[in-house]
């Protein structure tokens, strides 16, 4: 239970912390207050579809894998498995490297701040996006040490008793559930489990981050020709990106308990944040010289940690494994998943 409510925790005082920024980021750069399209009475139903939109397709794609486990062709030992991930992996790449970072190079970027000002002649987003790619390697590798020696204490007060009883378990018509994933058994647990555990946990929290910002944004506008194309588009990038940590918490094996709170984690916050947006519209202006910089901070750091996630966690993890490395095919097929998934959020791109 420790790690949800880790989770739970670090979101809350992210969003005390944005909404006490925002409500201070008061507009002294007007450049879109003359844009036609802006219709605040207009706007307010769009941004109400789009909260019901985004929570129905986020739960349809963090519970597909979940909810598909029972099908034999779908089970994580199967090929098809592996390429809908290695396709969920390639759009959880492209949002980072092509919607949540060049945001942040254009807010911190943006003309709406001082020329004199630091963030004009410093490239702070790829700084930042930098720091946060080496400080969830620093996480990645401290949580994945922290939890084996624990499990490994367990084993060793137990006298390996748990172990050998998981082993019992696991032969007696439990092998689809610890199947290929690791090898000898430490504890209850393997150390590929705990690994896929981690994964999990990192990727929730890095997710739950910008979709929370996306969500702000989204909130906040009055642009009636934005918001539809980007609550569209969002849709697509909610239930794929779902899709992909949805195939993490099945691997991870998580009790119903932990997989229903990281669910309904992914899956409420976007809408929480359009929610959000909603709320602080009067004070709350996106081009506003505190917004710029607290936005585009939060998704410099977010797009890092969604960067290394996708390539050294999910599809490094898998390319570079066992199941992977005996078929050719099978890497064609997941290459040729990636770039599809990777190409069509890039895609996504010219309306979000």
């Amino acid at each position: 239970m420790a790690a949800p409510n880790s989770i739970s925790k670090t979101v809350s005082i992210l969003i005390i912390l944005m909404s006490f920024l925002c409500t201070k980021a008061f507009s002294q750069c007007e450049d879109a207050t003359n844009n036609p399209c802006n219709n605040k009475s207009k706007a307010l139903p769009l941004k109400i579809i789009g909260i019901a939109a985004i929570l129905i397709t986020s739960l349809i794609g963090v519970c597909l894998p979940l909810i598909t486990r029972s099908i034999p062709a779908l089970h994580p030992d199967r090929n098809l498995f592996v390429i809908v991930k290695a396709f969920a992996s390639g759009i959880i790449l492209a949002t980072g490297f092509m919607h949540v970072l060049p945001d942040s190079f254009d807010m911190l970027r943006s003309s709406c701040l001082p020329a004199d000002s630091p963030w004009q002649k410093f490239p702070f987003a790829g700084f930042v996006a930098m720091l946060s790619a080496i400080f969830t390697l620093m996480v990645d590798s401290m949580a994945t040490s922290l939890y084996t020696r624990k499990n490994n204490a367990i084993v060793d007060a137990d006298g390996g008793e748990l172990g050998e009883e998981q082993a019992v378990i696991n032969g007696t018509g439990g092998v689809h559930v610890h199947g290929h994933h690791h090898g000898p058994l430490k504890g209850a647990i393997g150390e590929q489990l705990l690994r896929y555990r981690v994964v999990a946990m990192v990727l929730e929290l890095g997710i739950v981050v910008h979709s929370i910002v996306i969500g702000l944004g989204v909130g906040a506008s009055n642009d009636v020709c934005t918001i539809k194309p980007l609550v569209a588009a969002l849709c697509f990038h909610q239930m794929f990106e779902g899709m992909g940590l949805g195939g993490c918490i099945l691997q991870a094996k998580y009790k119903t308990l932990k997989k229903t709170i990281m669910v309904f984690f992914f899956s409420i916050t976007t809408p929480f944040g359009i929610a959000l947006g909603i709320a602080l519209s009067k004070t709350y202006k996106e081009n506003s010289p505190s917004a710029l910089i607290t936005v585009g901070l939060l998704n410099a750091s977010s797009s890092g940690l969604l960067i290394y996630m996708a390539l050294v966690d999910l599809l490094a993890t898998d390319f570079m494994g066992p199941k992977l490395q005996g078929s050719i095919r099978l890497q064609i097929k997941s290459y040729a998943a990636v770039l599809l998934g990777a190409g069509g959020m890039s895609l996504m791109a010219i309306w979000a």
